[in-house]
């Protein structure tokens, strides 16, 4: 192993017993009884770490290319996380969708539930959730101290979450429903499950009483202003892209690709309903029952069979799919979290496979599959699971940082989004449906770009819109614009705007990240002319490891490519 390799193998070791949650995430063993120290004093520890680490790296000399890119991914990536430190991003990071709230909820669905062992584990990691949001309330209320909170929308939302979570809203807190799932595994030891239901009750009860010092205290302390202003949007953009981007040139193109989008969808529109529009074209597909399933069961099955199938077909055709990454399970998220499709990636050694969560809102039961198909591609194969599973299974070829902690939001979400057109490219969606799907899934990521540029940087919509001309963006006037035209339902879009709002940069990366992937295919292809290998091309970028989109789009037009 080289020193860079070394260097990358230690701080996974050490950022594992720091953030037991994160380790995981990542399938390193040891740590699954823990919780993490949320509180400024972990945050601090884990900012020395990352200090020292930078410092060993600098001193390091790459033995070939692999070694290069490894110190080169683990180096930028390592310096963006210690500026945001510096900003004190750590003090406004709570959101309804990625802070050390959710996490201490969610890692619960990671964990595995087939032995005693399993469920010791489970009982020991509940019992340590009111320190994991004891330490993390510190975290916010230094914050108040400073001046740096998140805002009061996120607030809310998050007061929401702890209610469903800890049972509040009248069904069974998540907590219980673990307690349940032991009582039909087929186990059966009187002390363990006393365990789990003493643990279940505290775990429910300091969510509980996290949203009530949310509510009663810390909400008093945040603004009412939901934009980030520029200094700040350009740090979590650079963070979520890894690459500067110019933001008016972007908020420009981003206008230009709801135009084409747009123009396409009236197209597709009129294939499936002569003589009528979107609206009338989306109002059948939504309602036509032979292109709906019902049950969210029978979605569940579809989903499955669609990825399997995918998978099947692309393999040695379009791609060489490694042998580990042929098994994706999709599963249903548990209730009270944001309503957006996500994965998770399989752990270190694969015994954890690849997995796509799809929440549904209370009371939903009924799936119109237009707008889903391009979805299965995106969070599976050839999209989020093929990309990332790939990536662990290329085994010592990348670091362990590469393996397991690296790659933008950009990087991840922009081949997402890019994997849903190439199906499109390859023939997978000739029916008109599942093309205006993928479609609405386009024209959704480019007004992402605009209302998220337009919302932070406070930025008047174009005098020649057709909507709400020269006025600057607010939240209502976001849900406004991109509701008529989403595939999914108001309170899904409501649950959007909030996130974009908290998460201020991640939702153009999606739109942008495809833009560096598409113009990297572009430059490769009048380089190699007739003799580009779209295959080859595919092999060699996920082949390299996960990235910023500035590395990516350096590293794909280096020469000898």
């Amino acid at each position: 192993m080289s020193r860079i390799f070394d260097i990358a193998d230690v701080y996974i070791d050490q950022i594992a017993a720091m953030q037991p949650i994160v380790a995981t995430y990542f399938g390193v063993p040891g740590h699954e009884t823990e919780m993490p120290d949320n509180s400024p004093d972990g945050d601090a520890a884990q900012a020395e770490l990352d200090r020292s680490t930078l410092a060993e790296l600098k001193v390091a000399e790459s033995e070939n290319d692999r070694d290069r890119i490894a110190r080169d991914v683990m180096t930028e990536e390592i310096e963006i996380g210690l500026e945001a430190y510096e900003a004190g991003e750590q003090y406004r990071g709570m959101n309804i969708l990625h802070s050390p709230f959710q996490s201490a909820r969610q890692i619960f669905d990671l964990m595995a539930r087939d032995t005693k062992e399993d469920w010791d584990n489970i009982a020991a990691r509940m019992a340590r959730v009111p320190d994991a949001l004891s330490s993390y309330k510190e975290t916010l209320e230094e914050g108040v101290g400073r001046g740096q909170t998140t805002t009061r929308r996120q607030v809310i939302g998050v007061i929401e979450q702890a209610k469903v979570y800890s049972g509040q809203t009248g069904n069974p807190s998540f907590f219980d429903g673990l307690v349940t799932a032991y009582d039909v595994s087929g186990l059966s030891d009187g002390a363990l499950r006393e365990r789990l239901a003493n643990s279940a009750v505290d775990a429910s009860a300091a969510f509980a009483n996290f949203g009530t010092f949310l509510a009663d205290h810390h909400i008093n302390s945040t603004p009412d202003r939901d934009g980030v202003g520029r200094e700040r949007y350009e740090l979590k953009a650079r963070s979520y892209l890894g690459a500067q981007i110019d933001f008016e040139e972007t908020y420009a193109w981003g206008w230009e690709q709801v135009r084409w989008a747009e123009s396409e969808m009236a197209i597709t529109s009129e294939k499936i309903l002569p003589g009528g529009n979107f609206l009338d074209a989306k109002k059948l597909l939504d309602e036509d029952p032979d292109r709906s399933i019902e049950g969210v069961e029978a979605f569940k099955v579809w989903m499955q069979e669609l990825q399997d199938r995918t998978i099947e077909e692309l393999d040695g055709t379009h791609f060489d799919i490694a042998d580990p990454v042929k098994t994706v399970q999709v599963m249903i998220a548990p209730p009270g979290g944001a309503l957006a499709m996500y994965y998770t990636g399989p752990s270190e050694d694969f015994s954890r496979p690849g997995r796509t969560w799809y929440p549904v809102p209370e009371a939903k039961d009924r799936f119109p599959l237009w707008g889903e198909v391009s979805i299965v591609y995106h969070e599976g194969v050839p999209g989020h699971h093929f990309q990332i599973a790939t990536t662990i299974s290329l085994g010592d070829q990348l670091s362990r940082f590469q393996k397991l902690a690296a790659g933008t939001s950009g990087y991840v979400e922009g081949w997402g989004l890019y994997a849903e057109r190439l199906m499109g490219e390859l023939g997978y969606l000739d029916n008109p449906d599942y093309y205006l799907g993928m479609l609405g899934s386009q024209l959704f990521r480019s007004q992402r770009v605009v209302v998220d540029i337009g919302m932070h940087l406070g930025l008047r919509i174009p005098n020649d819109s057709d909507f709400h001309p020269g006025e600057v963006w607010t939240p209502d006037l976001a849900l406004a614009f991109m509701q008529p035209t989403s595939p999914f339902g108001p309170e899904f879009m409501v649950s959007e705007i909030d996130r974009y709002l908290g998460m201020p940069g991640q939702a153009i990366s999606y739109k942008v990240g495809e833009r560096y992937w598409l113009d990297s295919r572009e430059q490769a292809k009048a380089k190699a002319g007739a003799e580009f290998d779209l295959k080859a091309w595919h092999n060699r970028a996920l082949d390299l490891g996960p990235m910023g989109l500035g590395q990516m789009q350096r590293e794909m037009t280096r020469a000898g490519s």
